[in-house]
C-alpha cells in the first residue's frame, strides 16, 4: 500500500512538472517600434499628423520559463527614430527586457518587467555624437501578449526610469537643443517559438 501511495505521488508530480513546463521554451522575435519626444500622451497629435517620423524596428530572439505564471529574458537590436522640428535622431541599441507575466484566460496574457538598454550608435541629422550622459539606461516593459500554437504577438509600452539627455548646439551656435535618448516607445512584436 505504501509503495501504491508513492507511486501515485510521484506520478501526480511528474504530470504536474511536465505540465508547468509545457510554455517554457525559446524563440525569435521581431517588429516596429513607435517612439515619442517627451510624453507619450500629451505628443499623440503630433503623432498622428506624422506618424511616418517616429518608426523603428527591433529582431532579436526570447526565451521563457514557465507556463501560467513565466518569466520572459529577450535580447534584442532595436534601431529607433525620433523626429525633433526638422532634424531626425536615429539611435541603435540592444534591449533587455526581463518579463514576468501571467496568463489571464487561454492564449491571453499580460506582462511587466524592467529593460535594460545600450546605446550602440547614435546621429542626430547625421552628426555623430558621443556626449549622451549614460550608455546604459534602464526603463521599464508592459503589455498584453497573444499566443497561439508557437505564434506569438504582443504590444507593449516602455518607459524610462530616468531622462538620459544630451545638448546639441544647433545655428552656428545660436540654439541649444536638449534631446532624451530614452523615449517612451509603443512597440509591436511577433515571435515565433522554435
Amino acid at each position: 500500500m505504501k509503495n501504491l501511495i508513492f507511486i501515485l505521488f510521484v506520478t501526480l508530480g511528474a504530470i504536474q512538472i511536465t505540465t508547468a513546463q509545457s510554455g517554457s521554451g525559446y524563440g525569435i522575435k521581431g517588429g516596429l517600434n513607435y517612439s515619442s519626444n517627451g510624453n507619450y500622451i500629451s505628443s499623440i497629435g503630433d503623432h498622428i499628423n506624422h506618424s511616418d517620423r517616429n518608426i523603428g524596428f527591433h529582431l532579436g530572439v526570447f526565451a521563457k520559463f514557465g507556463s501560467r505564471l513565466y518569466f520572459k529574458p529577450e535580447l534584442m537590436y532595436t534601431q529607433t527614430s525620433s523626429a525633433y522640428d526638422n532634424a531626425d535622431l536615429e539611435i541603435k541599441k540592444i534591449d533587455l527586457p526581463a518579463l514576468v507575466g501571467i496568463r489571464l484566460i487561454g492564449p491571453l496574457s499580460v506582462f511587466a518587467g524592467p529593460s535594460f538598454q545600450y546605446i550602440l550608435d547614435s546621429k542626430f541629422d547625421d552628426i555623430d555624437y558621443d556626449n549622451i550622459e549614460e550608455d546604459i539606461s534602464m526603463g521599464l516593459n508592459f503589455g498584453l501578449a497573444l499566443h497561439i500554437r508557437r505564434i506569438g504577438i504582443d504590444l507593449r509600452y516602455e518607459r524610462g526610469f530616468n531622462t538620459n539627455e544630451t545638448e546639441f548646439i544647433t545655428n552656428n551656435g545660436l540654439n541649444v537643443v536638449t534631446i532624451d535618448s530614452r523615449p517612451d516607445q509603443l512597440i509591436l512584436s511577433l515571435s515565433l517559438s522554435l
